[in-house]
């Protein structure tokens, strides 16, 4: 496992999945099942390029969400 890269941090990273939430063009957007490195300790998270790359076109791509979840606005 790779150490944690935040100062002070004593934690290491381990791949999991995760959700991933973006802000687009005003809209939010969630994609599950993401592949990442989380820091076991402070929870910082790493991605690969290929990830990235491939969030970006997910995004892009604008195809029909295969799932609609509620969205709760803190007020």
């Amino acid at each position: 496992m790779k150490e944690c890269s935040l100062h002070g941090c004593p934690g290491e990273y381990e791949e999991t999945k995760i959700t991933h939430t973006v802000h687009h063009h005003g809209e939010v957007i969630v994609i599950d099942h993401v592949p990442a490195e989380v820091c076991s300790i402070c929870g910082d998270v790493l991605f690969k390029a290929d990830t990235v790359c491939h969030i970006e076109k997910l995004i892009q791509e604008s195809k029909k969400p295969v799932r609609n979840v509620p969205l709760y606005e803190y007020v």
